[in-house]
């Protein structure tokens, strides 16, 4: 009992550091962010949604607050709009990379929890369970645009730098959720929800 729960954990812990090796690989190469002019495209919410899926909402946080760091890396030098931020308030700008993120975990993986309650499944029904993934991909990704623009405009709303972006506060963030935010909904639902559907399936069969 003792070797197969000690095998457990040490599995855990290596499906735990392969996704947190992912998170980084991504946010330090092109692969986790899609730059175009000013518009900065990240796929950082994939992993994260993933490890809260596959390994439960308090690793997700985990995956998250990596996720985070390394956002907040990037307002030094490596992003235009971080950086600004950064030059402005480093302590408001860390906490706008950073809570959004966490909470990206705990929201998609209390979701999953949710959703197993009410939608059965089993290995007959993949579409059924390709729904729940795809929702909590979803609802993972909305978490991380809506916290992290909400953020925006209560630290930032009374600086200068805000009101260059518009004339009001929707006008803002009207600026701020456009296509890249869409982009980030839609490739973290569909690619985030097949890959974390399948990850589960493999795990749920190696640990039959």
């Amino acid at each position: 009992m003792n070797k197969n729960l000690s095998r457990s954990r040490t599995l855990h812990l290596t499906q735990l550091a392969l996704l947190t090796a992912i998170l980084l690989l991504m946010a330090f190469t092109p692969l986790g962010y899609l730059k175009i002019l000013t518009l900065s495209i990240t796929f950082l919410t994939i992993p994260v949604v993933i490890g809260a899926t596959a390994l439960g909402t308090t690793d997700g946080a985990i995956l998250g607050l990596v996720f985070g760091i390394t956002s907040y890396a990037q307002c030094f030098g490596m992003d235009a709009f971080g950086t600004t931020l950064c030059g402005i308030n480093p302590f408001y700008t860390a906490l706008m990379c950073i809570i959004p993120r966490v909470l990206i975990g705990p929201v998609s993986g209390g979701l999953l929890h949710l959703l197993n309650r009410v939608i059965k499944t089993d290995s007959h029904h993949v579409g059924r369970r390709m729904l729940k993934y795809m929702l909590c991909c979803l609802a993972g990704a909305l978490t991380n645009t809506v916290l992290f623009v909400g953020l925006f405009v209560g630290l930032f709303g009374n600086t200068e730098f805000f009101w260059t972006l518009g004339s009001s506060v929707i006008e803002v963030v009207g600026v701020l959720v456009t296509v890249n935010a869409v982009v980030e909904a839609l490739v973290c639902t569909f690619v985030g929800g097949v890959i974390a559907e399948r990850l589960n399936a493999v795990i749920n069969r190696s640990n039959a």
